[in-house]
């Protein structure tokens, strides 16, 4: 019986390429070219190559049953292959196989063991600074020499400098170390947890030092902000931000909604290491998050965030006039969003305090290239009296408001399950290069502009932390998404400040002041920043 097979002249070709491949080193004497085709059949001891002048293929439904073609065939040419062959030739084909088959054991052995290991990713930061301080009078100069006449000094610093070390640790925990050399000489831990993620309800579980849940620019890494400096409020209420604590981390299947709750002790440990007391002063801090507007269609260029967050602190009323050796106190300060040597807003720790409650507000909205972004805070301090301070109970509080544009049209993008702001990644690098053809290539990067208004105040019955504003434009220019240059123009004023500078009081405390300190200033600053 003969069958008739119909392809087009290519699929033939390419069906014989392939029979030559698999026979062409052991099976002399098998031609294949434009003319006949030729296959490999069975006679006796022998293999035999059959060649048919038309091409072949499957037989579609509408041939199948139709009776052979009426047009006459050309008899086959028939040449044979040694049977001896054809058996090497298949003990090759099973050599291959089982040696194929090993090697996919052996890499399927090599990724389970990976699995059995923490994995390690390092990972860093560079931020060098330059500030300048165009302006300032008697009072900003004794806040920040406690002389009126020795104005703050221009600077450059490394802001930061961070190695980091992070990674998984079978089956579902975690790990991370970041510690800070920005002054090589007393390095200071800044993350410092193990944890364990894929918990039931999309949580995770952090235990060490970590941020603790409050103020939204804080929660921001330094490498996205938009500003240089973290605003006034921010800053003040939530010192520094990280503590040894235990906290929760969570989110909704939506990513809609997304929380952080936890305890930390209130003494800051980042150049230590190491908690000393009899009393464990803490605090409990919680925030809830969420993004009831988020266009997936542009890929997140249009969202609204908005958050409340809170904390309830017990502390230490001694202050250092006890025999403690922990620092549990009551104390809220900051510079003046530039990196002066000392903290203009300063409270000094508040003898008679015993504790102190915060509550706050997130509210940021994103509109392709336009963000407006804003936090209030407002703090509650409860005292008895200590020191010669009035012990009545205090209230500080503050906020800002800014606008951030992309002039070159990119967006700041929202990271749902944290509730925090990404990576802002340009549409073109920026570069400058030699053309091999002649002239120069460039490239100009992302730029944004920014506008900050920021509003604080410590000044409270007999405590004069000191009440201020200030004004910061910014003018952030992205090389990559990795690297940019922040450039931020300060105005500020403060009034009844000054208990930070007045230490008269026993070991190292304050006492009340007849009248505080007004001042005002002018700083310019220039922040170089890239990670890796």
């Amino acid at each position: 019986m003969r069958f008739t097979f119909r392809t087009n002249q290519l699929q033939a070709k390419l069906a014989a390429a392939g029979v030559f491949l698999a026979f062409a080193t052991n099976s002399a004497g098998v031609v294949f070219g434009d003319g006949p085709l030729t296959f490999p059949t069975m006679s006796g001891s022998q293999i035999q190559a059959t060649s048919y002048n038309q091409p072949f293929g499957l037989l579609d439904d509408g041939e199948i049953g139709r009776e052979e073609s009426s047009e006459p065939v050309e008899e086959p040419i028939v040449e044979s292959v040694p049977a001896a062959d054809y058996k090497k030739l298949l003990e090759r084909v099973d050599d291959m196989e089982s040696s194929w088959e090993k090697y996919q054991d052996k890499l399927a052995d090599e990724a389970a063991e990976k699995k059995k290991k923490p994995t390690m990713k390092i990972s860093g930061r560079v931020h060098l600074d330059n500030w300048n301080f165009l302006e300032s009078d008697a009072g900003t100069n004794f806040l920040e020499t406690g002389d009126p006449l020795d104005d703050p000094e221009d600077r450059w610093d490394f802001r930061r400098l961070r190695i980091e070390l992070s990674g998984d640790i079978p089956n579902n925990m975690l790990y991370r170390l970041q510690v800070d050399f920005n002054n090589p000489s007393e390095p200071e831990l800044k993350d410092g947890y193990i944890g364990w993620k894929n918990l039931p309800g999309n949580h995770t579980l952090l235990l060490g030092n970590q941020k603790r849940p409050i103020g939204l620019d804080h929660l921001n890494s330094s490498r996205h902000n938009v500003f240089a400096e973290r605003p006034l409020a921010v800053e003040t209420f939530n010192e520094d931000a990280r503590r040894l604590g235990a906290a929760m981390y969570g989110y909704s299947d939506d990513e809609m909604f997304n929380w952080r709750y936890g305890v930390f002790l209130l003494e800051n440990i980042a150049t230590d290491g190491r908690y000393r007391g009899d009393d464990m002063q803490a605090g409990v801090y919680g925030r809830l998050a969420a993004s009831p507007w988020y266009d997936e269609i542009s890929g997140g260029r249009g969202y609204l965030h908005l958050a409340i967050a809170g904390s309830a602190n017990d502390t230490d009323p001694d202050g250092q006039t006890d025999a403690d050796q922990n620092s549990n106190e009551a104390r809220f300060r900051t510079r003046p969003l530039a990196r002066s040597d000392s903290r203009w807003w300063n409270t000094n720790r508040i003898l008679g305090a015993e504790d102190y409650q915060q509550l706050g507000y997130e509210f940021m909205l994103n509109i392709g290239a336009l963000q407006i972004t804003s936090e209030y805070y407002g703090n509650w301090v409860g005292r008895d009296a200590a020191g010669g301070f009035s012990g009545e109970d205090l209230f500080f509080h503050g906020g800002y408001i800014f606008a951030s544009y992309f002039l070159t049209g990119e967006h700041i993008p929202l990271d749902r399950v944290s509730g925090t702001i990404d990576r802002v990644k340009p549409f073109e690098n920026f570069f400058l290069v030699d053309r091999c053809t002649g002239g120069t290539g460039s490239g100009l990067g992302a730029v944004a502009v920014a506008l900050r208004y920021d509003y604080l105040d410590l000044s409270d019955e007999d405590i004069r932390g000191g009440d201020g504003h200030a004004v910061t434009a910014g003018l952030n220019w992205y090389w990559t998404a990795y690297s940019k240059v922040q450039t931020n123009l300060i105005w500020g004023s403060i009034n009844n400040g000054g208990q930070g500078q007045e230490n008269s009081g026993p070991s190292g405390t304050t006492v009340p002041l007849a009248a505080g300190v007004d001042g005002d200033f002018t700083a310019l600053g220039f922040r170089f920043m890239a990670d890796f």
